[in-house]
């Protein structure tokens, strides 16, 4: 079996953090997207990049992983074989009695017991890729869609906090092979488009409120239209423009973690009265006397 080195494959250190992977595997897969970037090599590495952030990104298959290597997926079969090994008749198969490396004499072990793991008799239908369109509003909450792809009909459920260019895989729903052979694998990358007036940074939303000049002087309440519905906010008396608050809690979910979210954060914008009265002219200017 082909040992794949799936950090190396992502260009991280073996010790990184789940946020590493994370962000290395968006980067290239990004950079590599059939879409963006066509041609046989950029899709053969489109599909190692999203192997490879498959196992790393799942706690337990990466344990296995850093443990059995390229045989991580036969990692049950094999600890059943050595402990039966152990009761029959001691355990020459523990791994600590032999220096296998990365690739070498573990994967023969396997390969012995279990066959090289191929399926040369059976042909292997080719991996595809798809866009679906999602607005920002849509990626707010967990949905379900429905869309039709090589004459079958897939649902899936999108989590909330789907970020624009985030890459799944549905296996099994990419072309059909010859014969009785495996279809490949469907990549569904996102494409979030706003329809509001946030800017989506990460979890974070950023807008801004226009306030009255009375109301940025004096202080007061105004009301705005948020995702989670209407909030009130306080606004402190002489209040400048282009300041800016933050409120917790109320920007977008964070992906497959229900009920956290990110923040809010709003920028006032102060508008100036237009179309004066000759009365609100000479109270303005009483005022500039004043403070002169």
């Amino acid at each position: 079996m082909e040992f794949m080195d799936y950090y190396k494959i992502l260009g991280v250190p073996k010790n990184a953090s789940a946020d590493d992977i994370k962000k290395a595997y968006r980067k290239l897969a990004r950079q590599y997207h059939p879409d963006t970037n066509p041609g046989e090599a950029s899709e053969k590495k489109f599909k190692e990049i999203n192997e490879a952030n498959e196992v790393l990104s799942d706690p337990v298959k990466r344990k296995k992983y850093d443990q059995y290597g390229a045989n991580w997926q036969q990692s049950e079969a094999y600890e059943q074989a050595r402990q039966r090994q152990q009761r029959n008749q001691g355990s020459p198969f523990d791994r600590g009695d032999f220096d296998f490396g990365d690739t070498g004499g573990f994967s023969d072990f396997f390969s012995s017991m279990f066959g090289n793991g191929r399926r040369s008799s059976r042909a292997r239908g080719q991996d595809t890729s798809a866009t679906l369109d999602l607005q920002l509003t849509d990626a707010f909450t967990t949905h379900q869609q429905t869309f039709s792809i090589h004459g079958k009909s897939v649902r899936i459920t999108i989590p909330a906090g789907v970020e624009d260019g985030q890459v799944i895989k549905l296996k099994g729903y990419g072309a059909p092979a010859r014969g009785n052979g495996t279809p490949g694998d469907l990549y569904i990358t996102f494409h979030i488009l706003n329809n509001t007036s946030f800017i989506r940074k990460g979890n974070d939303l950023h807008t801004d409120v226009h306030i009255p000049l009375y109301t940025a002087l004096l202080g007061g309440e105004v009301t705005m239209d948020t995702l989670h519905g209407k909030l009130k906010l306080k606004v402190k008396p002489e209040t400048q423009n282009l300041t800016k608050t933050r409120v917790r809690g109320k920007g977008f979910p964070v992906y497959k973690q229900d009920g956290q979210f990110g923040d809010l954060y709003i920028t006032f914008q102060v508008d100036l009265p237009k179309n004066l009265t000759e009365k609100e002219k000479a109270l303005v200017e009483q005022l500039r006397n004043m403070r002169s």
